[in-house]
């Protein structure tokens, strides 16, 4: 190692900056250590723009409140914690290891079908969500949620996921009487496949109900496509998220749409409730 460092020694300071660019934040983090040289050129501008997103001015200027910072390297940092953006209706973040972007759509940048009928849903605050409202379904009888995004706002050639963020109330009901359909769908692709919308800690309640509507589950199990029935996960912030499929972020700009729907049961269901919809690297 102190062979290599005293090699760099001998570069100029652009040029060892342009060398640590090509790296990865992580890298530049550790490359600190090294010496007080290399510290001097891990902690430049040129590195640690390379690291944000190319369009982060934008980003900058679309958050809610401001983005206070005297350095490329600690705006890195302030990105990585989140913020949001477009009236508080989305939510941005980086990867601290890497830089690669997540966003997630509030309920207010989903389609819901008849979100604007007091009769079916209600949008109130509160504390467990990072945005000002979340959307509560109080009764409905066809359930559906869309959203898009377009690839040229994510990180290139990466991978991602999509995920719908809820919780369901202890009042929830006809929320598993058949499987949901989801599906995510590009310009060269489209995938298919079902969910249950089980909240783990009303599992025992849930199981019963499904017992006792058994014969006419079964019936309306039949209407909807077969899939692998994916239930929702515990997030670390106290939600729960369905997957709602992959794709691939190439160089080319595209439009990725999200869908999640149960229309085929006609039962009246309600207790569901919706913060957005995640879009982050796996």
């Amino acid at each position: 190692m102190a062979g290599c460092t005293l090699e760099l020694n001998m570069l100029p300071e652009d040029c060892v900056c342009t060398i640590l660019s090509l790296t990865s934040p992580l890298d530049a983090c550790r490359s600190v250590l090294a010496s007080s040289f290399l510290r001097s050129a891990a902690d430049s501008d040129i590195v640690w723009e390379k690291f944000l997103p190319f369009d982060y001015q934008n980003i900058v200027a679309r958050s809610i409140t401001p983005v206070n910072f005297s350095s490329k390297k600690e705006l890195f940092f302030a990105l990585c914690d989140s913020i949001l953006l477009d009236s508080g209706n989305k939510s941005f973040a980086i990867e601290k290891s890497c830089g690669r972007i997540s966003y997630l759509l509030s309920a207010r940048e989903l389609f819901i079908s008849q979100s604007n009928e007091p009769m079916h849903w209600t949008w109130k605050s509160t504390p467990q969500s990072r945005f000002s409202e979340v959307a509560e379904l109080k009764t409905i009888s066809r359930l559906e949620i869309q959203a898009k995004i377009n690839t040229q706002i994510l990180s290139p050639n990466t991978k991602y996921g999509a995920y719908l963020i809820i919780k369901i109330s202890d009042r929830a009901f006809g929320l598993n009487s058949i499987p949901l359909e989801i599906s995510l769908e590009t310009s060269d692709r489209v995938c298919y496949n079902t969910a249950y919308l089980h909240d783990q800690r009303n599992y025992e309640k849930q199981h019963m109900a499904m017992l006792f509507y058994n014969n006419r589950t079964q019936m309306l199990k039949e209407r909807v496509s077969e899939g692998h029935g994916r239930i929702p996960e515990e997030r670390e912030d106290g939600w729960m998220e369905i997957e709602l499929g992959e794709f691939f972020s190439n160089e080319r700009d595209k439009e990725v749409k999200m869908r999640l729907m149960e229309v085929k049961g006609l039962q009246l269901k309600g207790g569901l409730i919706i913060e957005g919809i995640e879009v982050r690297p796996i």
